[in-house]
C-alpha cells in the first residue's frame, strides 16, 4: 500500500526547470532512498513535498494516503503527517532539549506552557531514539550525533507518518551511524516510513527497502533494492558507468614544495597546542592524503598553516626551500597557498553573495586596477573557472546560497584555482556531494598535480584516500603516528594507527 504519491511534478525557478515531470512513489512503512548527483532535484522534490514550496508554485498532485493534498505552509505538511530533517540541524542552541522538541508545539495549562508535562513528555522521546539524557540539558551542550537524535525525537512528537532525512549521516562518527541505522529499523517495525536522501550508496544499499534516482530534474526510475547494486545506482545517477572512480596518476617529482620540522601551533587563548611536533614533507605534483579519526588534528594542522588561528607557531616550515611564518590567510595565499575548508558554507563562501564575486574574492589583485574592480574582467575569469569546473547556474549573477552542494563546492574549488596555488590544502574536499562531481574533482587533482601543484588531502574517506594519494600520513592526538607508502596503504593500516596502533617511521 502506497502512504505518498507525487504525480507529475514540475517546479520552475528563473532560468531552470528544477523538476520537470517527476513521479515519486513511496509505500507505508517502508525506507525508501532518494538519489541522484547534486542539482539532480532531490532538495526541490521534498521541498514540495514539506510544504516549502507551497502549492501553486508548481504543477501536479501530492496524494498521502490516496487524499490530494495542497499545502500552503510546513505546517500544513506536519498537520498531514510530514517531517523533513535538514542536512543542517534546525535546533536552537541555547535551549533545552525539551524545549527543542515541542518548539511551537509546547503542552499547555490554564494558558502557561505545562513545564513538567514538556519534560516528562521530552524524557519519553529520548527513550525512545536511545538517549539516556536529560531534556533539561541546553542542545549547545551535546555532539552532532545526539542533536541528530534531538531532531528524530521532534520529529516523532508530531505523530509524523513520513520522516524525510537529508544526508542524515554527513557529519556523524562510524558509532553514531550504527546508533541513527538501528533507529532507522526500529522506525520502520513501528510502521513508520522513512524518504532517505544519501550520497553513501553503500549506506543506501545497507537500510533501504527501495530506492528511486532524479537525473537532471526527471524521475529515471524505482528499483527495489534487491533488484540493483551500487554501480546500477550509479550509472542511473550519471547516465553512464563510472568503471573508474578513482582516476589516480603518479605526477609526483623529487623536488619538496612543503617542509614541515617538528612543526607545532599553540592557539591564542588556551594556549594548548593544536597540532603537536608535526614533520612531513610535500613534494610538487604529490597528493599527499592525511587519514585519521574526528578530532585527530588534522582540520587544525590545515587550518594553522593557512593562519586562521590567532596564537604562536614552533618548529619550522618551508615553502620551495624559503622560510615560511605563520602569520594570516593573505601572508599564506601571497605564497601560494590555498584552503578548501570542510565547512564550505561557513569558511569557503559568502552565501549571500553572487558566483562572480564568490569566484574572484581571493583574487582581486588580478581583477583591480587603482583599487576599482574591473567588472568585465571579473565576468571574464569567473566564466572561465566555471567552465574548468562545470558548475551548474542560471547566471553568474545567481547567489551561491540557491546552488546545489556539490556546484558550491565547485565555485569554492574556482575561487583557489583563480589564485594559482603551489599547495592547495582540499580538507573533506567531496562530502556530501555525488559520485559524478567526485569524479570530476578527481580529475581536476589529476590536471593540477600534473602542473607541479602539490596536494594535501584530508579525507575520512578511505576509499578516497586510498584511491587518490600518493602518499599517506595517519594522525591522532594532534600528531603524525605515522607513514605510508602507496603499497603498504590499506584500511586496515590506516585504522590501526588511527586508533593508536605501532608507529610506523616516516621517511621525510
Amino acid at each position: 500500500m502506497s502512504i505518498l504519491e507525487m504525480r507529475g511534478i514540475t517546479k520552475e525557478f528563473p532560468g531552470v526547470k528544477a523538476l520537470d515531470n517527476v513521479n515519486f512513489k513511496v509505500k507505508k512503512g517502508e525506507i525508501h532512498a532518494l538519489c541522484g548527483e547534486n542539482g539532480a532535484g532531490k532538495s526541490t522534490l521534498m521541498k514540495v513535498l514539506s510544504g516549502v514550496h507551497p502549492h501553486g508554485t508548481y504543477d501536479g498532485k501530492i496524494l498521502i494516503n490516496d487524499k490530494e493534498q495542497n499545502f500552503q505552509t510546513i505546517r500544513d505538511s506536519e498537520n498531514a503527517g510530514v517531517t523533513i530533517i535538514y542536512q543542517e540541524l534546525a535546533l536552537v542552541k541555547d535551549m533545552t532539549i525539551a524545549e527543542n522538541i515541542f518548539l511551537g508545539n509546547e503542552p499547555t495549562s490554564n494558558g502557561f506552557i505545562d513545564w513538567e508535562t514538556m519534560f516528562y513528555e521530552a524524557n519519553k522521546w529520548l527513550k525512545k531514539v536511545g538517549l539516556s539524557i536529560e531534556s533539561n540539558l541546553k542542545v549547545s551542550n551535546l555532539g552532532i550525533g545526539q542533536q541528530q537524535l534531538i531532531e528524530i525525537a521532534k520529529a516523532l512528537s508530531k505523530n509524523c507518518e513520513i520522516i524525510i532525512m537529508d544526508e542524515p549521516t554527513a557529519a556523524l562518527a562510524e558509532e553514531e551511524v550504527e546508533i541513527l541505522i538501528n533507529i532507522l529499523h526500529q522506525l520502520r517495525e513501528d510502521g513508520i516510513t522513512v524518504i532517505y536522501i544519501s550520497h553513501k550508496l553503500k549506506e543506501v544499499m545497507r537500510i533501504s527497502d527501495s530506492v528511486t534516482i532524479l537525473r537532471d530534474g526527471q524521475t529515471i526510475g524505482t528499483k527495489g533494492i534487491d533488484e540493483i547494486d551500487e554501480s546500477g545506482i550509479i550509472s542511473m545517477m550519471v547516465g553512464r558507468e563510472l568503471k573508474d572512480l578513482f582516476p589516480y596518476e603518479n605526477n609526483k617529482i623529487d623536488e619538496v614544495i612543503l617542509k614541515l620540522d617538528g612543526y607545532s601551533f599553540f592557539e591564542h587563548k588556551s594556549k594548548k597546542p593544536v597540532t603537536d611536533d608535526v614533520s612531513l614533507t610535500l613534494h610538487k605534483g604529490e597528493v599527499l592524503g592525511i587519514g585519521g579519526l574526528m578530532g585527530a588534528g588534522r582540520t587544525e594542522l590545515a587550518t594553522s598553516l593557512f593562519g586562521g588561528y590567532e596564537g604562536k607557531a614552533e618548529g619550522s616550515v618551508y615553502i620551495d626551500g624559503e622560510k615560511y611564518e605563520v602569520k594570516g590567510p593573505k601572508e599564506a595565499i601571497d605564497k601560494g597557498l590555498a584552503y578548501v575548508s570542510e565547512d564550505r558554507k561557513r569558511y569557503g563562501l559568502v552565501l549571500g553573495m553572487d558566483v562572480a564575486k564568490n569566484t574572484t574574492m581571493a583574487s582581486l589583485g588580478q581583477i583591480s586596477s587603482l583599487s576599482f574592480i574591473n567588472q568585465e574582467r571579473e565576468i571574464w575569469e569567473t566564466e572561465k573557472y566555471n567552465k574548468k569546473m562545470r558548475v551548474k547556474t542560471p547566471s553568474l549573477e545567481t547567489k551561491v546560497v540557491t546552488l546545489s552542494g556539490g556546484n558550491q563546492q565547485k565555485v569554492v574549488l574556482s575561487k583557489w584555482l583563480m589564485s594559482g596555488p603551489k599547495i592547495l590544502i582540499l580538507d573533506e574536499p567531496t562530502r556530501g556531494i555525488d559520485v559524478g562531481a567526485k569524479q570530476e574533482i578527481y580529475k581536476l587533482i589529476n590536471e593540477l598535480t600534473a602542473q607541479g601543484v602539490g596536494i594535501i588531502m584530508i579525507s575520512s574517506e578511505l576509499p578516497e584516500l586510498l584511491g587518490m594519494s600518493d602518499r599517506v600520513l595517519v594522525m591522532a592526538d594532534r600528531k603524525i603516528m605515522g607513514e605510508l607508502s602507496k603499497e603498504e596503504a590499506n584500511q586496515e593500516a590506516i585504522l590501526k594507527l588511527a586508533t593508536g596502533g605501532e608507529n610506523i617511521e616516516e621517511s621525510h
